[in-house]
């Protein structure tokens, strides 16, 4: 195997690896207030979306099966950090929205998010995120005319 090629395994590898480590850690320090990746990832993309969400858009953007979203909703729910709202009386399609009561477990998962980036990110040059940013970016695009393309 050429050096090139043993690099690219490795970059791609790294990739997914540290996309679990990076989420594992976020979860771990999370747990103990019951808010499990699903639950905080969910809370943390309706708290960025630019407008209400429907259960697909959601799952699709979480890249989760719709029965995956339907648990983490049904607790969030129940904990009323979120509302599923009817939209013009249509029972079947309904927008999800955040509570004010889920302020404070926002509050605590950014902190989180937050902290970990920092540490991992400690003592990497700005210049190498760069450079690193600019690859990763390259790659999406990539994947992104392959999949266009088929």
């Amino acid at each position: 195997m050429t050096e090139l090629k043993h690099n690219r395994e490795r970059l791609g590898y790294r990739l997914g690896q540290i996309a679990r480590l990076w989420r594992a850690e976020v979860d771990r320090r999370l747990s103990p207030h019951g808010l499990t990746e699903s639950r905080w990832r969910l809370l943390l993309t309706l708290h960025k979306a630019e407008h209400p969400m429907h259960q697909k858009e959601l799952a699709d953007l979480l890249g989760v099966q719709g029965p995956t979203l339907v648990r983490s909703l049904d607790w969030l729910e129940n904990e009323q950090l979120v509302e599923r709202r009817s939209i013009n009386g249509d029972k079947r399609c309904k927008t999800i929205h955040l509570t004010p009561r889920a302020e404070p477990s926002l509050e605590r998962i950014k902190a989180v998010v937050e902290s970990v980036r920092e540490e991992i990110f400690e003592g990497i040059d700005p210049a190498d995120i760069d450079t690193c940013l600019s690859v990763l970016e390259q790659l999406a695009g990539n994947l992104n005319a392959a999949g266009n393309a088929s």
